[in-house]
């Protein structure tokens, strides 16, 4: 099923991602920017009416109509929530300065601190589900900053705001039944039922549906406590996610590597796998130490030719199921590795560029498209389609076909079209 996490806590700073975030819907290329204002607004005895007609559906989904009536008695309409929702874009940093906050040196710090608080219960998830204690708590560092914010929005209000306000109404529906479940099975309580606006929860920011499926009781009290002070539940949790996704015990995420001179960047793709003798044999050297054989691996460039290079494994794939941009994943691969004892990202990133705006992005693709190399669709989103057009066009400019889509890039598009 797709997993939607919606307004990602990270270190306290919400991350936008395309579509949604935390433990979220991966998305590569999907449909465009809806309108300004496809709804009108809301109100308070909107919301309160469309509470009336929910509770039949609810009950008729198997929640006790006592259960209901006490969970939904103080939900309030909240306008920021719809707000913040009809604001999402895609992520909108550069790479480097997303790393730059998520892997700084005060992250790590803490994080080999959190994992030395917790060393006794994480050794022992990372035995039970195989997952690294490093993964874990990287995780854990970028969704609440170790727990220090997990977000302080009622999640029943934000739920029910989202779900009465229509424009994605099936699915918060969806996620609002299942937080009234979380609450029949007496997990937690209304009032501790606290998260971001879009109502992803506790240390690892999980949506209710999330919960529903992967959350444990690890510390064996009859409860699935994420949201309390003690971590635990939370932490095993997420590694019981990552385990069912297919977390491959031993094998990394990825490896930063060197490209030797003169590389064919057409061979930089997450469709393309080889194995470390491979691409040994074309010259792609480890930064550290020596390549493993760790299975397939494919070759991402996150920042094009000019930025650092990774070799990504299967992990890479499962970790983007809490959430699918690029830069988080690296985020918590990296963290991971610093807090294991690992050093800095090596390379140097093209600093001189800047992530490109909504209508940048519209127009790179409208550019290309216009110019016959089809993105398929013009959604601001660069996912594969669009790195392949532009790589088309690169080819057809002679210049480096990495794939990457700079205002350098935008720039050469217009100069194309005005020829």
């Amino acid at each position: 099923m797709e997993l939607l996490k919606i307004g990602a806590l990270v270190g306290g700073v919400t991350l936008s991602v395309t579509g949604a975030t935390g433990v979220i819907a991966a998305g590569a290329e999907g449909t465009a920017r809806p309108p300004a204002m496809v709804q009108k607004p809301g109100n308070a005895a909107g919301l309160q009416d469309w509470v009336t007609a929910f509770r039949a559906r609810a009950l008729a989904a198997g929640i006790d109509g006592a259960v209901f009536d006490r969970a939904m008695q103080t939900v309030s309409y909240d306008p920021q929530v719809i707000r913040r929702d009809r604001n999402q874009s895609e992520f909108t940093k550069t790479i480097w300065a997303y790393l730059e906050t998520a892997t700084s040196d005060l992250r790590v710090t803490n994080g080999k601190k959190a994992l030395a608080e917790q060393a006794d219960a994480l050794s022992q998830i990372e035995t039970r589900y195989g997952v690294e204690k490093e993964i874990v708590t990287a995780i854990w560092g970028l969704e609440s900053a170790y727990g220090t914010f997990r977000g302080s929005d009622p999640v029943l209000s934000s739920l029910a705001t989202l779900a009465y306000e229509g424009r994605r109404r099936a699915f918060f529906e969806g996620e609002l039944l299942d937080a009234l479940r979380i609450l029949q099975a007496g997990d937690t309580t209304p009032a501790r039922m606290q998260g971001s606006w879009a109502g992803a929860m506790g240390h690892t920011q999980f949506m209710p549906s999330s919960f529903q499926q992967y959350a444990e009781d690890f510390t064996g009290d009859g409860k699935r406590d994420i949201w309390s002070d003690d971590p635990r539940d939370a932490l095993a949790s997420t590694a019981a996610y990552l385990k069912h996704f297919g977390w491959v015990q031993g094998q990394p995420w990825g490896v930063e590597v060197r490209l030797p001179e003169g590389f064919d960047y057409l061979l930089a793709g997450r469709d393309i796998l080889k194995t470390a003798a491979e691409w040994r044999a074309l010259g792609v050297r480890p930064v550290t130490g020596s390549l493993g054989d760790h299975g397939p691996a494919s070759l991402l460039l996150p920042a094009g030719a000019e930025g650092a290079a990774f070799l990504i494994y299967a992990n890479f794939a499962v970790i983007e199921r809490y959430n699918s941009a690029d830069a988080y994943v690296i985020g918590v691969g990296h963290l991971a590795d610093r807090i294991a004892g690992g050093g800095p990202i090596e390379a140097s990133w093209p600093v001189q560029d800047r992530a490109l705006t909504y209508d940048e992005r519209i127009e790179l693709q409208t550019q290309l498209t216009a110019q016959g190399f089809d993105t398929v669709q013009i959604d601001a989103k660069i996912g594969p389609l669009t790195i392949n057009a532009v790589r088309e066009f690169q080819l057809s400019q002679g210049l480096v076909p990495d794939g990457y889509a700079s205002p350098r890039l935008l720039e050469a598009l217009r100069a194309a079209a005005a020829e």
